[in-house]
């Protein structure tokens, strides 16, 4: 399908890496009992991209699950750009995230999830564009869906529009972003276990008052969506953290609430007294001051 290609320049050719030097890109992977077929398309797929300069932090949530650890350190003995690390008991995605943050040290850090796969030029594109747009912080792209849907997740381009959806919901693909990593370094920002499993959109919450953001528009990683999945598993606990964070970025930027309330998913109709929200009907749910839902309507 036409795709609407974003003009980046070409990454500076770099000599190689030598052991003093820091990469350019840390790739941040946690892996938690990830099945072995998807794992090895997932760490092939960085591999055999087109930008070269990175270091692949791959950091096993699961310790004793020997199978994955194996598949690892196979591949790192082929490739020293892999750097296997595992925590001596589970802790959970969140400090996983953390973790690897502190083991990073590339300029750049490249987020992706441990059953995804990357498309041979997403660092490249990535990197070309934080080098030519010192003032992003963040660059994602859009997301291809596999498995049990054949979708494409489009996001919007612009920051302006990007702030405006992060209103409602995580309209950055975490899977596919890339971070500079002073913009965290700088202002003492990581994920917050909290929030988990919507760290991700905790992240970008925060992120919101010191950087900008861009999304490329184009696809940047296949995304593996089964029935299984986090975010399918933990749906419930999902939409609790998301309302948290609704609420304190309504409550930092009511600017950009205002705006967003125009393009609000799916809303019918806003009923408002004196500026205070009273009714609101969405996807055929009436919610009493916009988040309670009180009634289901069938439209004809």
């Amino acid at each position: 399908m036409p795709r609407t290609k974003t003009a980046l320049s070409k990454p500076t050719t770099r000599a190689p890496r030598t052991a003093t030097r820091a990469p350019r890109v840390s790739v941040l992977t946690p892996i938690y009992n990830t099945n072995p077929a998807h794992l090895r398309e997932m760490i092939e797929s960085i591999l055999n991209q087109t930008f070269t300069d990175f270091e692949f932090l791959i950091l096993n949530d699961s310790p004793d699950n020997r199978d994955i650890e194996k598949i690892v350190l196979d591949y790192a003995k082929k490739d020293a750009r892999i750097k296997y690390a595992k925590n001596e008991k589970n802790m959970g995605i969140t400090p996983s995230r953390n973790k690897l943050l502190k083991m990073a040290r590339g300029e750049y850090l490249a987020i992706f999830d441990h059953d995804d796969i990357s498309v041979p030029d997403r660092l490249e594109q990535e990197v070309a564009y934080l080098d030519a747009h010192p003032h992003i912080g963040v660059v994602s792209g859009w997301l291809q869906y596999f498995g049990n849907d054949n979708s494409i997740w489009k996001t919007p381009e612009f920051d302006t529009d990007i702030r405006i959806m992060l209103c409602h919901s995580c309209y950055i693909a975490h899977t596919a972003a890339m971070i500079r990593k002073s913009v965290l370094t700088d202002n003492n920002i990581e994920y917050e276990e909290f929030y988990t499993p919507a760290e991700d959109y905790r992240l970008w919450a925060r992120l919101m008052d010191v950087t900008h953001f861009y999304n490329l528009q184009t696809v940047l990683v296949k995304y593996r969506w089964m029935g299984g999945n986090t975010s399918n598993i933990y749906s419930s606990r999902t939409e609790s953290a998301r309302r948290a964070i609704q609420i304190d970025v309504w409550d930092k930027h009511p600017g950009l609430y205002s705006i967003s309330q125009m393009y609000a998913p799916g809303t019918r109709f806003r009923l408002r007294l004196f500026g205070i929200p009273l009714i609101k009907i969405k996807n055929n749910k009436v919610y009493l001051f916009e988040f309670i839902p009180v009634l289901k309507m069938l439209w004809r």
